[in-house]
């Protein structure tokens, strides 16, 4: 088992520890709604990325009419 010939100092274990802190992860708000989201995802309570709705669009709006022909 390897063990360390010197004790480490505070300041090397501080400088080895200073990247363990947790970070919040980054948030956008959106112009229009003033929703919180994260940024380049799709804001999943209004459905909208890059000022265009992508998600919950209207039914009659979808592809639905072309599934119904029989």
């Amino acid at each position: 088992m390897a063990v360390p010939k010197r004790k480490s100092s505070r300041s090397r274990k501080g400088m080895r520890k200073a990247h363990d802190a947790l970070d919040l992860p980054p948030v956008s708000i959106d112009r229009k709604t003033k929703s919180v989201h994260r940024p380049h995802h799709v804001d999943l309570r209004t459905g909208f990325y890059g000022g265009k709705q992508v998600l919950f669009k209207d039914e009659d709006q979808g592809g639905e009419s072309g599934s119904d022909k029989a």
